[in-house]
């Protein structure tokens, strides 16, 4: 199973269904099924922008170090002056990516958690996971 391994709060922001599309510097050609992986980085409760994303998702562990859901990759899109224009309509999405021109919108379908969270070491890029996704 392909797994992605997102930094805290946004790896909870995309189980709890305030985030939608993952938003990356460079592109995947892959589509399908895919697990989120919340990395062992701790977040700093002191940054207004963390403070902002937290309060979108009250009183929510952060799973550090754990697989948290599975779900689809649908689609890879690039961020054009089109796409921007309509995400920024989307304020709640826009708040929870880095939007700009020249990045990749990662488009995410059929979010599920995964209970109990599994502990996993992350790594960078897609990577292969042998367990049940």
């Amino acid at each position: 199973m392909k797994v992605l391994s997102l930094r805290e709060p946004w790896a909870s922001l995309i189980l709890l269904g305030k985030k939608r599309i993952e938003t990356r510097s460079w592109r995947t050609n892959y589509r399908g099924p895919l697990c989120l992986h919340a990395s062992a980085a701790r977040i700093n409760h002191r940054d207004p922008h963390i403070q902002e994303l937290l309060a979108l998702i009250p009183g929510a562990p952060m799973a550090y170090g754990k697989i948290l859901c599975r779900c689809v990759l649908a689609d890879c899109v690039p961020m054009d002056g089109a796409f921007l224009e309509e995400m920024e309509r989307h304020k709640t999405e826009w708040l929870c990516g880095e939007y700009a021109p020249g990045r990749f919108a990662w488009m995410l379908e059929n979010i599920e958690p995964i209970e109990p969270p599994v502990p996993a070491r992350g790594m960078l890029g897609l990577w292969e996971w042998e367990g049940e996704g």
